[in-house]
């Protein structure tokens, strides 16, 4: 019996989960409703409330309830660019480098509460079904990096899930109307949601899609048009501005601006009563569709800026996009509707609930990876990077993660030192930064370099994987294109357990990985420019003085010394520097000094 594979949509400001029967795919609902608020609150115990009743929570608890914490996965404190001065909670970027909210005697990482969220999906799918689920497919904005990939597959971990696929959400919302289907086209994903908004033009060739560009807002959502409205109808009471901002009167105003945008997507006009407790404010108004749309249509060309962007990016005219979908709950607007038609100059597809496109096309992925769904050809991906180990124990990077095979790539390396005649190839794969940290898969050596000096000798490597998985690694020496080669099985013997606690690790470690690995470098770069000024000294010290020849004993010893015991970068990098600059010097005067022999022996004719 196969396993059921669960489509999960872990939006910034709601979540849902779906599954596909055999036939079709379909959103799990339960007592209420279909969508979970993506919104963690804590008790006082360190008991987590999700959902609908902890959006209950967010007056009465607001320091310790957490909703768009989407925003912060797989974030640093450098990638920490907005003021979220305004949230209710503590955003805290810890020495370490990773951003956490903080309250009381917690603190939480984006991963940890984002798990919160999808243990509650999981729960809600494994009612629903009355047996345990953990395979699934979880959707990210086409944007991630591997970073917030990597966060959201932890996440995924820390809530019991066997998250087999990440999948891009615009992708999700084309495989929902079964675009894939189609050999050819261009597509756009136009996604407005509550909090967010951003395109995506794909390419879809042959079944697979390619993301061309990206563009949006992550401060921009349907939230600003209930402030747009919220702004007019104070307008209308003739409120003040510090009325307007009163927290009671502010929130009770966004709940009638809330639900007159939803019945103004039905009605040309609605008449409202405005009487707000314990104010004397009331008042009777009559709001049509065409006012609701002036309102909002500077925020609607905002969009429309961000759309045109990514167009001019994708290299691509508007009349070149064949298909326009359009995701999210404030696509239901229908001046964003009528807007976007205008556009592009074609009818969108909205026929699916736009709330919903993205978890039922996370759904069809999950049936597609679990065979239920057979006649739509995947791609494999390579589970993990794949490269080789470089001077100072680093690894360089081939093959990146989640790379689709068949691939291959190349780089060029040399010798470190001179007269080197046999270079070793040890392959490596894992995401952390030093060999010791990766799992080995294999070694070989290419031998038969000439002897030169170093950096002279020019080693081709390649990494190719075939439609099987299998990974083909060669050396040749393009000077005598003498090569060398291995075959290994990237996967072998790497069990998904593995996989996931070798990620994990990497999540773990990006931080201090990324600073050894920036050292390490400064520290091989160092060392070529001593070993290329000693050279210059051994074969043209003659040119200059002892006290120059002093200097530079000196600064090679100082670097020396800071490349065996320091780990302060930016010494070592200036005292490189230094040696550098008296490496040039050195340099133009041998540079002088050959030219000066060559000329010594030229007639003038010759000249």
């Amino acid at each position: 019996m196969k396993k059921k594979v669960i489509g999960i949509d872990l939006g910034t400001t709601n979540s849902l989960v779906s599954f596909y029967d055999g036939n079709s795919a379909t959103v799990i609902e339960d007592k209420f409703g279909k969508i979970t608020p993506s919104i963690v609150s804590y008790l006082d115990n360190g008991a987590a409330i999700v959902g609908h009743r902890a959006k209950d929570l967010l007056k009465s608890n607001p320091k310790r309830t957490i909703y768009s914490v989407k925003r912060f996965m797989g974030k640093s404190s450098t990638d920490i660019k907005t003021d979220f001065s305004h949230l209710p909670y503590k955003i805290n970027t810890s020495e370490d480098g990773i951003v956490r909210i903080d309250f009381d005697n917690l603190s939480l990482t984006a991963p940890e509460i984002s798990a919160r969220i999808l243990e509650q999906l999981k729960r809600k799918a494994e009612t629903h079904f009355g047996e345990a689920l953990t395979d699934c497919v979880i959707t990210v904005p086409a944007y991630f990096n591997d970073a917030e990939r990597q966060a959201t597959q932890f996440a995924g971990k820390l809530a019991g899930l066997n998250v087999l696929k990440i999948i891009n959400e615009p992708t999700a919302a084309a495989l929902a109307y079964g675009l894939d289907k189609k050999e050819n086209a261009t597509i756009v994903v136009y996604d407005f949601g509550g909090g967010t908004f951003d395109v995506s033009i794909l390419k879809l060739n042959d079944g697979i899609f390619e993301v061309l560009s990206t563009n949006g807002d992550t401060q921009l959502g349907g939230d600003d048009l209930d402030l747009a409205l919220i702004d007019h109808i104070a307008s209308q009471l003739r409120l003040t501005e510090e009325q307007k901002h009163t927290d009671h009167i502010f929130e009770y105003l966004r709940q009638v601006a809330e639900k007159t945008k939803i019945r103004l997507s039905e009605m040309e006009q609605i008449e409202l009563f405005i009487k707000i407790p314990n104010t004397p404010i009331k008042g009777s108004l009559r709001i049509t569709r065409s006012e609701f749309n002036e309102a909002i249509s500077s925020i609607i060309k905002r969009t429309k800026r961000a759309v045109k962007q990514a167009v001019k990016d994708a290299d691509l005219a508007f009349e070149d996009i064949d298909e326009v979908i359009l995701v999210g709950g404030s696509t239901r607007v229908p001046f964003v509707r009528e807007e976007v038609e205008n556009w592009f100059g074609k009818t969108p597809h909205t026929h699916i609930n736009p709330d919903e496109v993205v978890a039922i096309g996370a759904a069809i992925q999950g049936a597609i990876l679990s065979g239920d769904i057979q006649e739509t050809v995947l791609l494999d991906v390579c589970p993990l990077s794949l490269g080789m180990e470089t001077m100072g124990g680093v690894v360089e990077k081939f093959i990146m993660r989640n790379s689709k095979i068949p691939c291959y790539a190349t780089e060029t390396f040399t010798t470190h030192v001179d007269n080197q005649t046999a270079v070793s190839i040890h392959i490596l794969q894992g995401e952390r930064e030093f060999a010791t940290d990766c799992t080995s898969l294999g070694k070989f050596s290419l031998s038969g370099i000439e002897p030169a000096i170093a950096g002279m000798p020019r080693i081709e490597v390649k990494f190719q994987i075939d439609a099987n998985g299998v990974l083909n690694v060669s050396a040749t020496n393009l000077n005598t294109h003498h090569s060398q080669e291995i075959n290994v099985k990237p996967h072998l013997g790497l069990t998904d357990e593995i996989v996931e606690q070798m990620l994990l690790d990497s999540f773990t470690h990006m931080k201090e990985d990324m600073d050894s690995r920036m050292l390490q470098d400064t520290k091989t770069e160092a060392e070529a420019v001593i070993l290329a000024t000693k050279r210059q000294l051994e074969d043209y010290s003659e040119l200059l003085s002892s006290e120059e020849i002093e200097s530079i004993h000196l600064s090679i010893k100082e670097l020396s010394d800071a490349i065996s015991n320091s780990t302060d970068r930016k010494l070592i990098t200036g005292l490189t520097e230094s040696l550098d600059k008296e490496s040039q010097n050195f340099a133009e005067k041998i540079m002088n000094q050959t030219i000066k022999t060559v000329l010594e022996h030229k007639h003038i004719q010759d000249i």
